[in-house]
């Protein structure tokens, strides 16, 4: 299992992120971008801006290995390559 490593770097318009997923193969390194509006409406505010970045993390390795996910990205582009990203997105949430 890929453990996962979100270091929130900076704050404002829009946030930025630092990701890091380890398994037994190795790691992979991303910057994630997200506008406090996409934060809002993913979690109204009910998760940290790291666990909103966690968790699609979490989506993203159940749909693909660590190596494929873009190595840079904003998390609005998430649902254009995977249409049930929104309605699955509460499930990762609550686990987190």
């Amino acid at each position: 299992m890929a453990m996962i490593e979100v270091r929130q770097s900076a704050g404002g318009d829009p946030l930025k992120f630092a990701v890091v997923v380890r398994d037994d193969k190795g790691e992979t390194r991303h910057v994630v971008t997200m506008a406090p509006a996409t934060y809002q409406e993913l979690t109204a505010g009910a998760y940290s801006p790291v666990k909103c970045i966690e968790a699609a993390f979490r989506f993203l390795l159940d749909r693909e290995a660590k190596e494929q996910i873009l190595g840079r990205f904003d998390m609005a582009v998430i649902p254009y390559y995977y249409p049930e990203f929104e309605r699955s997105f509460p499930d990762y949430l609550s686990q987190a």
